[in-house]
């Protein structure tokens, strides 16, 4: 299996929408860029993705200037280009072009020394389902204190 290294996880997109679909895609980063996402100085907790002219773009992440880098550096918050095969963007777009779908980053990660992403289908949950979900986890939390605590005693 191949050498996966999470660099960045949106948990916040993961509680925000119901994610119907992943794929993994490549990201095109400058030189610096990709020195700063190695470091971890990446931000994307508003981030999504929009397809334009059949290419699909990042918009609102922030990947910090790199700190050892000369006056030539990138500019932290342009769009990024992510890297798919044409009939995985047609897909999205199918997708995208229901009511309520879109796409946002899930996480980026080092595998094979590579930067990559998962790009998460995603469609909004209501305030209901939000404390559904908050309501589960907390079910859960309680479910497995009570099993650690008949496991100890």
């Amino acid at each position: 299996m191949a050498d996966r290294k999470v660099i960045a996880e949106n948990r916040k997109a993961r509680f925000d929408y119901f994610i119907e679909d992943t794929y993994e895609c490549g990201i095109e980063l400058q030189g610096t860029e990709v020195k700063s996402v190695k470091n971890g100085s990446i931000s994307f907790p508003d981030a999504f993705a929009e397809i334009i002219n059949g290419e699909i773009w990042v918009k609102n992440m922030h990947i910090s200037e790199y700190a050892f880098s000369s006056i030539f550096n990138h500019n932290p918050d342009r769009p990024k280009k992510l890297l798919l095969h044409k009939e995985e963007i047609k897909r999205l777009t199918r997708k995208v072009d229901e009511k309520g779908y879109t796409l946002i980053p899930l996480d980026f990660y080092l595998k094979n020394g590579r930067v990559k992403a998962t790009l998460g289908v995603c469609k909004g949950k209501k305030q209901y389902d939000k404390r559904e979900t908050i309501k589960n986890r907390d079910i859960d939390r309680e479910i497995q204190r009570n099993f650690s605590k008949r496991l100890r005693g």
